[in-house]
């Protein structure tokens, strides 16, 4: 029996509360990534839903699900403005690769880059603030006309996404947008039969001892037993870029 005939569409209004992510979490348990993302993306249980990527070491596999089950879902990439340039040329490669056809490229607005960085040196100093300007404010102004999205991480990347679920409410947006997490169970292993089997392109700094990419004034190569995260503004006491907060409480 398809799972999604068993039961009524969440209905919340336009955006989630606590109590939908332990049901959606509930309904979803024992659940294949696949059957998760049909129901989400084909019949609506989260309503317009948005793939938010960086196009980054693993997000090959994210897109090729996404793709194969509605590939008309809208995918969005912040161009920063500091990314490596081996990652705009992986973010074409894939977009031809995959055939998306609904890409969105998101950017800062240069009034506030001309406001609070006009010297592009931010990052040096400020790396949250860097981070605020180039990624968290263009994906808020992005967002707001979903009800929710989907997110890359796995739990073995670092330790404060270890026990992250499947959905839970995103804590930046105070409408209530869900965030969906579809391979937060997958490991790396996982992740590389995957893409070996259906002959996904590999991001080429990958192959260089970067397992986790980021902008390139903040992304440095991991060594053997670190944290696939441990490149990510090291020196720092820093985890994610604002995007998502280390704090969130999961809803299980």
């Amino acid at each position: 029996m398809n799972i999604h005939r068993a039961i009524d569409r969440i209905d919340a209004g336009p955006r989630f509360t606590a109590h939908d992510a332990v049901r959606l979490n509930n309904l979803f348990r024992g659940s294949d990534t696949e059957t998760m993302l049909d129901g989400v993306l084909s019949e609506g249980l989260a309503g317009e839903v948005a793939a938010v990527s960086s196009f980054g070491a693993e997000s090959a596999v994210l897109l090729h699900l996404v793709g194969r089950i509605a590939p008309s879902t809208p995918v969005l990439f912040l161009d920063t403005g500091k990314h490596f340039a081996e990652t705009l040329a992986y973010r074409d490669t894939l977009i031809s690769h995959l055939g998306l056809t609904n890409v969105g490229v998101l950017r800062p607005r240069a009034g506030d880059l001309a406001a609070r960085d006009p010297n592009g040196l931010r990052w040096s100093y400020d790396p949250d603030g860097c981070c605020e300007l180039r990624k968290v404010r263009p994906l808020a102004r992005a967002l707001s006309r979903f009800d929710a999205s989907l997110t890359g991480r796995k739990a073995f990347q670092a330790s404060t996404r270890a026990h992250l679920p499947r959905f839970e409410i995103d804590t930046a947006d105070a409408a209530g947008r869900l965030k969906i997490n579809p391979l937060i169970d997958w490991d790396a292993a996982r992740i590389a039969r995957y893409a070996a089997e259906h002959h996904l392109p590999a991001h080429p700094l990958v192959a260089r001892g970067y397992p986790s990419i980021g902008c390139s004034p903040c992304t440095r190569p991991v060594a053997p037993g670190e944290d696939a995260r441990s490149g990510r503004w090291a020196g720092w006491d820093k985890v994610e870029c604002g995007i998502h907060r280390p704090g969130e409480e999961p809803f299980l």
